[in-house]
């Protein structure tokens, strides 16, 4: 609360508290400050605080009782949450604003059967140990005086994670490669800042992982869906104007198909020869249970055009909030003024409980754990999508990451009958829709599309959340919606 001037100061405090009632910023029985407290604070005299105070206990919108104090009295109609905002402002923002959608915001409680997409279970996650890790970083000891801490990360978390992607994934980096960053989405950001100017031409997967997408977007590159086959992206479709490719070569999202070698040859051949930048994206490679190992692109490129991008949020925690660059030596101190001046640095306490978590092997024994649980689950949710509902969905073979794919009978090709309602709603948006009225939740496909028209329709089957025991039941009731 502040007051102007020196005139109706007993009005302007009556006033304000008046339209913090009726606007809901105090609510129902919150005790306010008491006259002589809050005459302190406003440096006025104790009877222009008591006069208002009086006016808003005579209209019924404060109560006064002795040994009580005085609280906003209960029932008070007050404006409903989220109201319009007053749109006199002339302020907008850039247009490509209005295009993205809204940031997504998963509904309070989860479904009985929850079938999304890369979301790990937290439910085996050594908590245990990870506090007492955290708990440690936050004495003040190990925080120490230092305020500006280098923006590429702490130390000790860059070293432990080169140390981590070469052995779990072959990829060759010194720790002067590595930049820490608040999740993987940060690195997209990054990326767009130090390397492409507004307007230049971003080829991306379609189906793709959108907020990657919508990263480039915002800084006014131009998104270009680039199609994906049993192979993976398809190298000879990207435009010729293209500056850069993003792609999840590993393990596609949100199809799970694994990049050739002969399209990750042709794909490095072409960042060669465009002078063309490559964001590889290897967010779950950490799950494999079968077959070879793919080869990430990082450890092909033999022209340093690749810059690799890893999260821990899919191994450890997805509100942990921290992810991984790996990037050519030119572009070090690019990244590390483009991460200053993004929000200085990530939070240093959790980027060195991390580094304690890799060095003491806690890492690589959970992975060990989850591999074991996501394997079992995988083979469930792949059995019943190969049997009871063969008949109406292709399953895409997959035998790695935290998904698997099928793909609508009738949903395989560009607006394939049936593929779309009356109201040009794709069939598997419709169908989550019902699905999750019955506590089932899963991913529609065509969500992920880069064009207006989805490639794919049909439904990402995730197997973090879900237990084995549950995957049957779900899938079942999931088939009396389609």
């Amino acid at each position: 609360m502040t007051l102007t001037g020196r005139r109706d100061l007993s009005e302007q405090v009556y006033r304000q508290i008046r339209e913090a009632i009726l606007d809901g910023r105090l609510r129902s029985d919150e005790a306010l400050p008491s006259t002589r407290e809050l005459a302190r604070r406003l440096a006025v005299s104790r009877n222009t605080v008591g006069r208002a105070y009086d006016r808003l206990v005579a209209e019924g919108l404060l109560t006064s009782r002795a040994g009580a104090g005085t609280r906003v009295r209960g029932g008070v109609p007050v404006a409903e949450p989220g109201r319009k905002q007053d749109s006199g402002s002339p302020l907008r923002p850039r247009p490509v604003w209005d295009s993205l959608p809204p940031p997504f915001v998963s509904p309070a409680g989860r479904a009985a059967f929850d079938f999304r997409g890369v979301v790990p279970d937290v439910r085996d996650f050594p908590f245990d140990s990870w506090r007492s890790l955290v708990s440690r970083q936050l004495r003040a000891g190990a925080i120490g005086g230092e305020i500006h801490v280098d923006a590429a990360g702490h130390p000790g978390l860059r070293e432990a994670l080169a140390r981590h992607v070469g052995v779990s994934r072959a990829v060759r980096a010194e720790t002067t490669d590595v930049f820490v960053t608040s999740g993987s989405q940060q690195a997209f950001d990054l990326v767009t800042r130090v390397l492409l100017e507004p307007g230049d031409t971003v080829a991306v997967e379609d189906p793709g992982y959108p907020p990657a997408r919508w990263a480039f977007t915002a800084h006014g590159a131009g998104a270009v869906g680039v199609p994906v086959d049993d192979e993976g992206m398809v190298v000879d479709a990207i435009p010729a104007r293209a500056r850069l490719v993003y792609l999840c070569p590993s393990h596609h999202y949100p199809l799970g198909v694994s990049m050739s070698l002969p399209r990750r040859l042709a794909l490095l051949e072409w960042a060669d020869r465009v002078n063309g930048i490559i964001v590889e994206d290897d967010y779950d490679s950490e799950f494999r249970y079968g077959g070879r190992p793919v080869e990430p692109l990082h450890s092909l490129d033999p022209y340093q055009r690749v810059l690799y991008v890893g999260s821990l949020s899919k191994v450890m925690l997805p509100t942990l909030r921290l992810g991984f660059l790996i990037a050519p030596a030119p572009l070090h101190s690019a990244l590390r003024k483009a991460k200053f001046v993004n929000d200085l640095h990530t939070e240093l306490p959790m980027q060195a409980a991390a580094a304690d978590f890799i060095d003491k092997g806690l890492l690589a024994q959970h992975v060990r754990r989850l591999r074991v649980i996501y394997a079992e689950r995988c083979q469930r949710i792949t059995t019943a999508l190969a049997g009871d509902l063969a008949d109406r969905l292709t399953l895409i073979p997959s035998a790695a990451g935290l998904h698997i794919a099928a793909l609508l009978r009738d949903g395989t090709a560009h607006r394939a009958v049936g593929t779309m309602d009356r109201a040009g709603e794709a069939a598997d948006v419709t169908i989550a829709r019902r699905a999750l009225a019955v506590g089932v939740a899963v991913d529609p496909l065509s969500r992920m599309a880069a064009t207006s028209v989805p490639r794919s329709v049909g439904f990402m089957f995730g197997y973090g959340a879900i237990p084995a025991e549950r995957v049957y039941e779900g899938l079942r009731r999931l088939r009396a919606c389609l």
